[in-house]
């Protein structure tokens, strides 16, 4: 008991920091042919994206070839490369539903070992999230192609997950540092079920295989604490690090303040956004592949500071058939579109229920069709009126944990294959938006949801550069002229800033940072040659 009174005296004590006022057996010798990773040579540059991250960038791919004894004969290893080529030529029959291309362009396939002897051939599927919807079709679909080959016998076919890493890892604080996506569900107006959706679609990724944490931004009127029911209901602290440790129940990390011992809060806004930032940057996430942020009603200072402290990889937009709830939830989706940050899908709750075999729509329709036509939102979920999803929130059971084969829970597994993918799309654009051309010496410039691609000369792009080192805040007087900048300058690196803009460092050791707006404004590079073979 003083244990823990001790860690809530800390965790208070940290918190007034931020201005609140806290009220196997062995084998004879075989020729082996080990494969690290392939490809089919369809992508020259083997560039290649699955679920946000590069799980390929080889320009050529070693092949090693073991023999049972070193003077095999060369037309043996040539028999094995042409094995080799057909089970490729097989596993490239399966396509990844989400991005129109093979397994084996995608860099999926691993560890390649074919016993000829045996007739047996082994690899592994390495995905780039655990909560992939479709890892089980892969697997079923690459043991069924290969076993095909009139050869084989035998295929070990395993399935693992390489987690994408945090593409803003070095510009973030150590709390969020290693986490893959941040999702905000929000809807700017109170009680159209938005807590409900937040921790269904949380556990609903947990349940995928995913490790996930959630975060109730509402310090005013925290949900978390009563819609799940934890161990641990106090937040600790880490004396030495100063770092808040969070709660878990059923394997979700949780923080809310709710569990900081004091309930609500009764504070001015700045304080607010002050513990916000506390509790969501110095909180010990660790490794997670998708952080859901609860966010609270409204579009002030407290969802400003959310979406500037946390880069958020995409928004799930919560809404009720009214048209009060409409006019209110579309100020969220226009706060979010000029924060860069993609509104991914819309879930309509309350929106029907059926009784003496007839369905019932008590607020209404069209709420939720609205904003997916007057703002281009790809997805549109619908939640009934349901006794047990709202009991559920009551008893610290989610309906997806309680009950997972309801109506209810399908479409939260919906909504949970939805999020995977836009989030991988949203990923691999970003990852892949400005990129440096070394052998057309240019910047490549691909903006998201942007179709045009074009080339910037990377001295005009440092020439434009309109921050307080190049150009006088009070005159607005160019500081940099023309000359100061060599024609043939390079960046050294270009790194992704959220959904809006990248860091450039230049040699000089100057960081630039170039938002997608800006870049569309350049002067673009028309007209420019093809490399020669020889170049290339």
């Amino acid at each position: 008991m003083m244990r823990s009174q001790t860690t809530v005296h800390h965790l208070h004590s940290y918190l007034r920091s931020a201005g609140a006022c806290l009220v196997s057996s062995p084998r004879p010798p075989r020729r082996l042919v080990c494969i690290a990773a392939v490809s089919d040579g369809s992508n020259p540059n083997n560039v290649l994206m699955w679920k946000g991250r590069v799980v390929s960038h080889n320009k050529q791919l070693s092949v090693a070839t073991k023999a049972s004894s070193s003077s095999a004969p060369q037309a043996s290893s040539i028999g094995s490369e042409t094995l080799e080529k057909e089970v490729l030529k097989a596993l490239s029959q399966i396509i990844d539903p989400d991005f129109g291309t093979d397994i084996v362009s995608c860099g999926f396939v691993k560890d390649l070992v074919i016993d000829e002897a045996l007739g047996e051939v082994s690899f592994r599927l390495e995905l780039t999230t655990p909560a992939c919807p479709v890892k089980d079709m892969f697997e079923k679909q690459a043991n069924e192609v290969v076993a095909l080959l009139p050869w084989v016998k035998k295929v070990n076919v395993t399935m693992s997950a390489q987690p994408a890493k945090p593409i803003f890892a070095g510009q973030l604080p150590p709390g969020l540092s290693r986490i893959s996506s941040i999702v905000a569900v929000s809807s700017c107006k109170g009680g159209v079920g938005k807590s409900t959706v937040a921790v269904n679609l949380a556990y609903t990724l947990a349940g995928m295989g995913a490790r996930v944490g959630i975060f109730d931004a509402d310090v005013y009127g925290p949900s978390l604490p009563t819609m799940v029911n934890p161990e641990s209901r106090i937040l600790e602290m880490d004396p030495e690090k100063k770092t808040i440790i969070p709660t878990e129940y059923l394997g979700v990390k949780l923080v809310s303040f709710g569990f900081a011992g004091q309930g609500r809060a009764i504070m001015r806004g700045p304080m607010v956004s002050g513990v916000i930032n506390q509790l969501l940057t110095t909180t010990e996430w660790g490794e997670l592949d998708y952080l859901v942020i609860d966010m609270p009603p409204g579009t002030g200072d407290i969802q400003l500071t959310l979406c500037q402290v946390a880069p958020l990889t995409a928004a799930v937009i919560v809404t009720t058939p009214q048209k009060l709830a409409f006019i209110d939830v579309a100020k969220g989706v226009r706060m979010f579109s000029k924060l860069k940050v993609p509104c991914v899908a819309v879930v309509e709750n309350m929106c029907h229920f059926d009784a003496d075999g007839k369905r019932y729509y008590p607020f209404g329709k069209g709420s939720g069709s609205q904003v997916v036509q007057q703002f281009g939102i790809p997805h549109l979920f619908d939640l009934p009126i349901r006794p047990t999803l709202s009991a559920s929130g009551d008893s610290g059971v989610p309906e997806v944990v309680s009950d997972p084969l309801s109506e209810v829970a399908r479409t939260f597994q919906d909504l949970g294959v939805c999020v995977v993918q836009q989030c991988a799309k949203i990923r691999q654009q970003v990852s892949t938006a400005v990129t440096y051309d070394k052998y057309l010496k240019a910047i490549r410039v691909k903006v998201p949801n942007s179709d045009e691609e074009f080339l910037l000369h990377p001295a005009t792009v440092r020439r434009n550069d309109r921050s307080a080192q190049s150009v006088d805040e009070w005159t607005g007087e160019q500081k940099i002229q023309f000359g100061d900048v060599e024609e043939d300058i390079e960046p050294e690196e270009i790194r992704p800033m959220g959904n809006y803009a990248v860091s450039i460092t230049w040699p000089d050791g100057f960081s630039q940072i170039a938002p997608y707006d800006q870049l569309e404004t350049i002067e673009r590079l028309v007209d420019v040659p093809p490399l020669s073979p020889v170049e290339v």
